[in-house]
């Protein structure tokens, strides 16, 4: 098979490039050059944004089996990529997002909820949702609804993330001392690894899938208890974690989700939509997820790596808790 990956040197797109080398796919690469794309590919430089930026792309006299799209800007550089290529490809999977559905989705939501409204496949970038939204009408507007495949990913987990969520819970449990906890510890979570979401791709491009589906774990794959445990041992078992009530913490004035990330409070319009979707449509055609304590010993493995200092995507905000207000809360001996 011959994938054509659009960026391919980061996180999402970096997974789906490795794991196509492994299944012995041939892989190029389009990216900006910003940083340097995994050994074993092609690679065309150039900026799909800029005036004359997809000339390298446009140029090339490359065809493929189908091409690969995390973009999450401006709906209209998806529209402009993909009709460049939809004489030149056979597939286009756009990895897009959960977010997508309107708020607020019920608990149970699946592939048919309904959609935000307001986008479009020729649009400048507006919010995250509508930019998603919007990619995956560009998408089918080039290559068709047959022809098109939309990943709507949930929370993204794994080696080489550059949001900062694992990366902070994992720096937090290195430093040791007590840790706050969120409870309750059997809250259920749904996430993905970002290669089982990568090997799931590549599977359904094998099986010429179209249409949407959800791309997450099922609920209960791992809970906050599951997912901190590994984060303590993982890093030397110096953190002592304390379970507090999900009141206590919103009482403190922290966020869900960006202060403390992965975690929302149960019972909550937040919880319903990160970790409660319906993912079976996924799960029939092939999603395997590996254990949370696989993922979370790789990424600290990683983290280690590369000096214990994560990437950070400049366009998305900075997660974790500031220890003044942790040590304020935990000061309160509020716990569970």
């Amino acid at each position: 098979m011959r994938l054509l990956m659009l960026g391919g040197t980061e996180f999402v797109g970096r997974a789906v490039v490795e794991a196509a080398l492994g299944r012995g796919w041939e892989v190029t690469v389009f990216h900006r050059g910003r940083h340097e794309a995994p050994p074993g590919v092609r690679s065309l430089l150039g900026d799909r944004t800029a005036p004359g930026g997809p000339a390298a792309l446009a140029d090339d006299p490359g065809e493929w089996d189908v091409v690969v799209d995390t973009w999450s800007a401006a709906p209209r550089a998806v529209l402009d990529t993909a009709r460049l290529l939809r004489g030149r490809a056979g597939r286009y999977v756009y990895v897009s997002s959960c977010s997508v559905y309107a708020w607020a989705p019920p608990a149970g939501y699946d592939e048919d909820a309904p959609l935000v409204e307001g986008a479009a496949a020729d649009a400048e970038q507006s919010d995250y949702a509508r930019d998603k939204r919007g990619g995956e009408l560009a998408a089918v507007e080039a290559f068709g609804a047959d022809r098109s495949l939309l990943v709507r990913a949930g929370l993204l987990l794994g080696p080489y993330e550059n949001v900062g969520r694992l990366p902070w819970w994992l720096t937090r449990a290195a430093r040791g001392g007590p840790v706050l906890a969120p409870g309750p510890r059997d809250l259920p979570l749904q996430y993905v690894d970002v290669r089982d979401l990568s090997e799931w791709i590549l599977g359904a491009v094998e099986q010429d899938l179209s249409g949407p589906y959800n791309l997450i774990s099922p609920q209960g794959h791992a809970t906050m208890g599951t997912f901190l445990d590994a984060c303590a041992r993982v890093t030397g078992g110096a953190a002592e974690l304390r379970w507090t009530e999900p009141g206590v913490i919103l009482e403190a004035g922290i966020e869900p989700w960006t202060q403390l990330p992965v975690w929302v409070p149960p019972d909550s319009d937040l919880h319903d939509a990160l970790h409660s979707v319906d993912v079976s449509r996924a799960i029939g055609t092939g999603l395997v997820c590996r254990p949370v304590e696989e993922t979370v010993a790789d990424t600290w493995d990683w983290l280690c790596g590369i000096g214990g200092i994560a990437p950070q995507r400049p366009d998305r905000t900075r997660k974790g808790l500031d220890p003044e207000v942790e040590a304020k809360v935990l000061a309160a001996g509020t716990g569970m």
